[in-house]
Formats: structure tokens, C-alpha cells, sequence
């Protein structure tokens, strides 16, 4: 079911810290009109108000603050309070509750000091171009039931790398008919909420209800990497995602991050059995054999093809748990590309199950370097 009262962050309660922990102490009972999203309270309160003289105090729900902003001052200063906490970011709502005016509101949007992202969304004075703005322009246009997923969830969390191009993307519950150009609304009755979080001042959901969400959407090596990323950050432990994986009935991504969970905990896979796996790929596509286990540069290649200066690394049969062997690994591409030597990195699961897109990938590298 969605988080209580139809809102995933719940009004006055402070969120659970950023990465998946043991479960905290039950948070406190709401407080009124205190919300992570603008209410739209706060914004039929102020319509009273919204020629307000600048000694005028007024009460703003920003973005990601557990408690209203108190503003007070020349209209440029309370938007630059709102604005400040938000990437340069100001909605509609919240510049009505902070006593500016309809009529103001057009003028400023007039004369270019407020530029529209969305509608009912504006960045002030200039296009920002803070991390995250994106985002939270999504979040403030789609307003309190709005919580970033998928692959805009991933990127926040430093799961999966940022693509330009594409839309951000939510969850909201099933009855909501928000639509806006660039956002892309996923639709659901059931967000708990024990699966979402505030980070970078974002409502987000949990890393391991994240790797769900993304299990459908990307490629097992993008798959892998991501989940890589998140237990070696720390934001979600192996058990929470396989315990998020079963959980997600009915979610295409559920099996998928399952398989990839008991093929990175398989212990029966050997180094020596990823080699082999890997040759026998090469052989039967007729490329080259490659040189194996080779000393370059101080560290041991699995793969090396001399003449290409092309090295093929095959990790994932075991996984390296510790931010030592992660850096470890860091290191060693980037002292063999600073060299001139191209790293592959290829996976055992990548070979059991996308084992034509491997050798494809690696002929082409061959064919490019030759």
C-alpha cells in the first residue's frame, strides 16, 4: 500500500537516514502542516496574504526541510530563502505562500526573473545548473505524492551514471493524473514506507527498492554495476536487496536482481573456471587467442592480446566486498590505460548469459585497435 495519508514522505516526520541500516525507533507522530513537498494548505492560507508588506511573516513547506521556512523581508529576499534551499528552485504554491502576488508572479515571469522549468515551477534569475536540479524541478511539479525511482533514483544514489537525454522519473500512487513533459509518472499502489528516504534533499526510494525498480530497465553489466556501487557505498546490504528482490511480486525486476544476487553469491564459481569459460568464448568465435594471466605494469591481466594492446579482465565469479579491492581494481585500469592499454571488464554472468554481446564487444575492440 502507498505510504499513510496517500503521501509517500509522511508531513513532520524526519526521514530515515540516507542509507539502509538496521530499522531506527519508530518515528514521532506528524505534526501539522510539516511536509517534505509545498501542501496545499500552506498556499489557500497565504492567498489572504499575498500583498503582504515586506515586515510580513510568512510560513513556507520547502523541499526536503522537516520544518516551515519563516520568511520575512523585500519579496526578492523570501525568494531567494525558498530558492536557496531548493537548486535555485521555486514553485508556484511556494511563492504564494510566501505572500507574493498573482499579479507579481506574471510580472516576474515577464521580464525573465522567473523562467519556467514546469508548469507551476520556475528557476530564478537563471537556469540552474546545481546537481540535482533536474530532480527537484520533477519533484516540486508533481507535487507531495512525487518520490524519484528508477533510474533517477539510481543516479542519486550514486548507483547508475546520469543520462542527459532522459526523462526523470517518479512513482506516484495509482489514482494520481499528474502528466508533464519530461517526467515520466510510474504508477503504484504499493510503496511502503520503509522503501523510501530523503537524500541530497530528495524524496528517493531505498536503494534496495531501487535496485528493483532498475532490474527491468538495464543490461546485467549495468545491473551488476549498480548494485556493486550500492554495496560498496554501503547504502544497502546484500540481504536487504535479496530481500527486496522476493518481495517485489508481481515486478518484472524482482527475478531478474534475484538471478544476478545468486550468481554474484555463488561461491562455486572459480577464477580458473571464468578463464576457462572465457576461452572457450574466444575460441569458438575464431578471434585470436589471447595471452593469459600476463605481468603488466606491476599488476597480473587475466587476458592480454600484445599486439592490440587490449586487456580483458573477467571479475563478478567472486565479489569484492571491501573498498580496498574495489580501489584496488581502480587503480590497476587506471595505471594500464595511462600506459595505452584498453581494459575490458566482463563479468561471469555476462558470459552464462549475454556470451555473443561479449565476444562481439571484445572483436570489435580487437578489430579497432589492429
Amino acid at each position: 500500500m502507498w505510504a499513510p495519508g496517500g503521501r509517500a514522505i509522511l508531513p513532520g516526520v524526519r526521514q530515515r537516514e540516507d542509507r539502509e541500516t538496521a530499522p531506527s525507533p519508530a518515528p514521532a507522530a506528524p505534526e501539522p502542516g510539516n511536509n517534505a513537498h509545498p501542501p496545499q494548505t500552506a498556499s489557500r492560507s497565504a492567498e489572504s496574504r499575498t500583498n503582504a508588506g515586506p515586515d510580513s511573516a510568512h510560513l513556507v513547506a520547502v523541499l526536503g526541510q522537516s520544518r516551515l521556512l519563516h520568511v520575512t523581508g523585500h519579496r526578492d529576499r523570501r525568494i531567494a530563502a525558498i530558492a536557496g534551499l531548493q537548486r535555485g528552485l521555486v514553485s508556484r504554491q511556494q511563492l504564494l505562500a510566501a505572500g507574493i502576488g498573482r499579479g507579481a508572479i506574471s510580472r516576474m515571469l515577464a521580464s525573465g526573473w522567473l523562467l519556467p522549468e514546469h508548469r507551476g515551477v520556475y528557476s530564478v534569475a537563471y537556469r540552474s545548473k546545481q546537481p540535482f536540479a533536474r530532480e527537484t524541478a520533477a519533484v516540486l511539479a508533481i507535487g507531495p505524492d512525487a518520490v524519484l525511482s528508477h533510474r533517477s533514483a539510481a543516479f542519486v544514489w550514486g548507483m547508475c551514471p546520469a543520462t542527459s537525454d532522459a526523462s526523470v522519473e517518479v512513482i506516484v500512487p495509482t489514482r494520481s493524473a499528474h502528466r508533464r513533459d519530461g517526467i515520466v509518472a510510474h504508477r503504484t499502489n504499493r510503496l511502503e514506507r520503509l522503501e523510501t528516504r530523503m537524500h541530497e534533499g530528495l524524496p528517493v526510494t531505498s536503494p534496495a527498492r531501487t535496485a528493483v525498480d532498475i532490474a527491468a530497465e538495464l543490461t546485467v553489466r549495468e545491473l551488476e554495476r549498480a548494485v556493486d556501487e550500492a554495496l560498496i557505498r554501503r547504502l544497502a546490504r546484500y540481504s536487504q536487496l535479496r530481500a527486496a528482490a522476493s518481495q517485489a511480486k508481481g515486478r518484472r525486476g524482482g527475478p531478474l536482481l534475484n538471478a544476478l544476487l545468486d550468481h554474484r553469491g555463488a561461491p562455486t564459481v572459480t577464477h580458473s573456471q571464468a578463464e576457462e569459460r572465457f576461452l572457450e568464448l574466444v575460441r569458438k568465435a575464431g578471434l585470436p587467442e589471447p595471452e593469459v594471466n600476463v605481468r603488466l605494469h606491476g599488476y597480473e591481466v587475466d587476458f592480454f592480446w600484445r599486439e592490440q594492446k587490449v586487456v580483458v579482465e573477467v571479475d563478478g565469479y567472486t565479489y569484492h566486498a571491501t573498498r580496498s579491492a574495489f580501489e584496488r581494481d581502480r587503480a590497476k585500469d587506471a595505471s594500464l590505460i595511462a600506459a595505452g592499454i584498453l581494459v575490458l571488464r566482463i563479468t561471469w554472468l555476462q558470459m552464462e548469459r549475454e556470451g555473443l554481446a561479449v565476444v562481439v564487444r571484445v572483436a570489435q575492440t580487437l578489430a579497432r585497435r589492429s
